[in-house]
This record gives C-alpha cells, sequence and structure tokens, in this order.
C-alpha cells in the first residue's frame, strides 16, 4: 500500500464520480464509503469520502463542496499501450466532459486527464532530434492522439 494517496474534491459528486471511474478501470473497485450525518453540509447520507482504487492505485473522493475546483494544474495520466486503450479512454472521459490539446481532456467531473500512448514517450526520448521534434510538432496540432500519424511525422513521412 502507497503512503501517498491522491485526494480528489468533489462538489456532491464524489461517490459518482468514483463509481464512474472504477466502471472503466480494470483492477478497481470502491472500498470503504463514509457518509455525512445530519447537520453536515451535505444531505445526510450523502458520500463524505470514498475510497476507491484504479487499477492499482489507491484514491480519494471527498464532498468538500463548491470552494474549490479542479484546474489542469492537477491531472492523471494513463499511460496506453495501444491506441485501441488510446480510443477507449478518450471516448469514455469525453462523455459530457471536453477535448483539450496534446492528448488532455477534462471529465464530466471538471478532473483533467492526459491520455498518452506508451509509443509517444519512447519517441519524445529518441535520440534522433528532428524525428523526436517532428513527432512532438505532431503532437501539437491534435486532441486525441493519433499513433499511427506521430510514427509518420517522426519518420518524416
Amino acid at each position: 500500500m502507497s503512503r501517498i494517496t491522491p485526494c480528489l474534491w468533489f462538489d456532491g459528486q464524489a461517490e459518482e464520480a468514483a463509481n464512474y471511474y472504477v466502471s472503466l478501470f480494470p483492477n478497481s473497485g470502491i472500498g470503504s464509503v463514509s457518509r455525512y450525518g445530519e447537520g453536515s453540509p451535505f444531505p445526510a447520507g450523502t458520500a463524505m469520502m470514498v475510497e476507491f482504487v484504479l487499477d492499482g492505485q489507491t484514491f480519494q473522493a471527498l464532498n468538500g463542496g463548491p470552494q474549490f475546483r479542479f484546474t489542469e494544474a492537477v491531472s492523471l495520466s494513463i499511460d496506453c499501450a495501444d491506441q485501441a486503450e488510446v480510443d477507449y479512454y478518450w471516448d469514455h472521459l469525453t462523455e459530457g466532459g471536453e477535448e483539450s490539446m496534446c492528448g488532455w481532456l477534462k471529465d464530466r467531473f471538471g478532473v483533467s486527464w492526459q491520455i498518452i500512448p506508451t509509443r509517444m514517450l519512447a519517441l519524445l526520448k529518441s535520440p534522433d532530434v528532428a524525428g523526436r521534434d517532428r513527432a512532438f510538432a505532431a503532437m501539437l496540432e491534435m486532441k486525441k492522439l493519433d499513433i499511427a500519424a506521430i510514427e509518420a511525422a517522426f519518420r518524416g513521412a
């Protein structure tokens, strides 16, 4: 078990968000759920803290109220093995959310995600500087990343 657990602050949607995320990722599940009682900032019975696991990583979802909102300053990055995984996570996480640039998106809860193919990371570490620059330039023109197009740019095709 990791000593560091990301905690995501929601305004009433913590349990809904945790259930949604768990439905998307393998090796995931809901752990404990603590609930607000009478006289709390949310109606009694509303989830206060939801502990959940996404593909082996533990998270907490807190219903803290409207004081704080998510920004792109913090994002969750998904390392995708292939284009099918990129497409899967992109398609599901943009439902009700919004696309951004360079593999970034914001889901319907306002959480920012990076959907990044492993191949992209390898190309950006290549000793071929010209190829790396072309791959990076291609990525800058995309919303959802297209591995084949990025590899073609790397090759100069």
